[in-house]
């Protein structure tokens, strides 16, 4: 996940204490039940679509502005898969900065839009078949995600 502008100045006031975030991820399916995953740009690894909720914003929204933003694609948000948080779900950025991630993730379909990465936070958009999911391209965050809510774990 990419820091927010609002989570870079909330940083200057907390240092590298770890900072407990709402975020989501949206997991759309096509009619095949194949997956939409994006390549994260600085990390190369494949992920769900997501990000942070930012504020005054609902988690149906957020999910809806991730998928646009991260896969150039509208979705329906068809059902809710879960609430995930834990220690799995925390990321050390490079500057060190501690962030614990509380996930909401959706399944979602996609109603407008062809899967575009953004060629800021996303270099590729693709379809994955369940069984053909590149776990060995994906951090454990992501891994910890999908195999929350049944997914290739």
């Amino acid at each position: 996940m990419t820091m927010s502008p609002y989570i870079r100045r909330l940083r200057e006031f907390v240092g590298h204490d770890l900072l407990h975030l709402p975020s989501v991820a949206v997991l759309p399916r096509d009619a095949d039940g194949r997956i939409l995953l994006v390549r994260v740009s600085d990390t190369g690894q494949w992920a769900a679509i997501g990000g942070f909720i930012e504020p005054g914003e609902s988690p149906d929204e957020a999910a809806i502005r991730e998928s646009q933003e991260e896969a150039g694609v509208t979705v329906r948000l068809v059902r809710l898969l879960g609430v995930l948080g834990g220690p799995q779900f925390r990321i050390t950025y490079p500057n060190g900065d501690r962030t614990s991630y509380v996930s909401t993730v959706y399944q979602a379909v996609v109603v407008g839009g062809s899967p575009t990465p953004d060629g800021d936070e996303t270099s590729a958009a693709e379809w994955w078949h369940e069984d053909a999911l590149p776990l060995d391209e994906m951090s454990s965050f992501t891994r910890a995600l999908l195999s929350g809510i049944g997914i290739g774990g």
